[in-house]
């Protein structure tokens, strides 16, 4: 008798999550009310909502930089809600690649070093995986400012260098927080390409955004109102080509 080959595991799993904030007294916030969410490998998801909505505790609590109050979130398979501290930050450096709204690039550090920084935070020798970045940079279009401070670089050019800089432990999940925020229209959408084809090449994508144009580029789109899904949008997924891989090797 055959069987049902078992679905792949979801890279994200939210159960029953909650999150309360103590004001002090009795005062309380409760940010997350119950949030049940499941996000299959190769997904596209968009978060959206107003202030005070729950997008950011979200954002928070996917990218493992804050813990759940109650219910569970399993991270590629595993519960990561009740880790303790330094098996969270392993976790998260290892499984989660961050893109942000302000770059967070060390000024100090060349193109290929900002690129390499993940590496060192997971204590591996950045010598061994000189290619590897360099293929990175190569990528994003900045094979030829390997060499480039931050300060040399335009504010795309910075933004591709984080990109690069997600990819380089090859994550479960890339995580963008408001990535072309400030970035200009032009600029903005070079920068969602490249993200459209990390995900077209298979990489797992939560985008958090309040802009509904750069929403209509994932595949799901989570309204987020009083720290619930309030509404999910399905939109029509990007066509598949057969070119070069986006991610390289």
């Amino acid at each position: 008798m055959s069987t049902a080959p078992h679905p792949p595991e979801a890279i994200i799993r939210f159960v029953g999550i909650e999150k309360r904030y103590d004001l002090g007294g009795e005062a309380e916030v409760r940010a997350l009310r119950g949030v049940d969410l499941t996000v299959n490998p190769g997904s596209y998801v968009a978060i959206m909502g107003p202030s005070g909505s729950g997008k950011s505790t979200m954002l928070n609590l996917i990218g493992c930089l804050d813990r759940p109050t109650a219910g569970s979130y399993f991270l590629g398979g595993t519960d990561v809600s009740r880790m303790p501290d330094d098996e969270l930050s392993e976790a998260r450096g290892r499984m989660i690649g961050f893109i942000f709204q302000s770059y967070n690039l060390i000024a100090q550090l060349t193109v290929i070093e900002n690129i390499q920084v993940p590496l060192l935070y997971q204590g591996q020798d950045t010598r061994n995986f000189e290619e590897h970045c360099v293929k990175l940079a190569e990528l994003v279009g900045l094979g030829d400012r390997l060499h480039h401070r931050p300060n040399q670089l335009s504010g795309g050019q910075q933004q591709r260098v984080a990109i690069a800089r997600s990819l380089v432990n090859d994550p479960l999940l890339i995580l963008a927080d408001e990535p072309t925020g400030n970035l200009d229209s032009r600029t903005g959408r070079e920068v969602l390409d490249l993200i459209d084809r990390l995900n077209v090449a298979g990489k797992t994508i939560v985008l958090v955004t309040h802009d509904d144009k750069v929403a209509t580029r994932a595949h799901r789109v989570l309204h987020m109102k009083d720290g619930l899904i309030e509404r999910e949008v399905l939109n029509r997924p990007l066509p598949r080509t057969n070119g070069e891989p986006a991610v390289p090797a």
